[in-house]
């Protein structure tokens, strides 16, 4: 996972962006966050007694990206949102075979995390081909 760096309170940005002209491949994404509310300071001496100052605020952002791309048969997302020390998101997969695995998850200071795996499809594991020869 990348992490983005937004200077501005809430800032959000939302993008559709097409393939290489030819119309086989399409991606998403959209940010907002990172933090929101009240901040506080906190400072400290490093090693050499410099004093050195950060903020910490209550996290809040929210996130989802997509890709369909037909020419590389290449299928998947993830969103996710966060508040706090809550989290909860999902992402989709479309396996080689034909399957398309959806996992939910949510996380919770007192509870953990919790996963929740669906697959949709099945799997084809007839084989195909590799160098000219049929798999069995």
């Amino acid at each position: 996972m990348a992490l983005i760096q937004c200077p501005a309170k809430n800032a959000s940005r939302s993008d559709l962006i097409s393939g290489d002209g030819h119309g086989h491949a399409h991606s998403f994404h959209h940010f907002s966050g990172p933090v929101e509310g009240h901040h506080e300071e906190i400072s400290w001496k490093d090693k050499h007694g410099h004093h050195q100052h950060d903020y910490k605020a209550h996290p809040k952002y929210k996130f989802a990206y997509g890709v369909d791309d037909k020419h590389t048969k290449d299928y998947h997302g993830q969103k996710e949102h966060r508040d706090g020390k809550e989290v909860e998101g999902e992402y989709h997969l479309h396996e080689p075979g034909g399957n398309v695995r959806t996992v939910k998850y949510h996380s919770h200071p007192h509870g953990g995390f919790f996963a929740e795996v669906h697959n949709h499809g099945g799997n084809d594991h007839s084989g195909g081909t590799y160098g000219g020869h049929k798999h069995r």
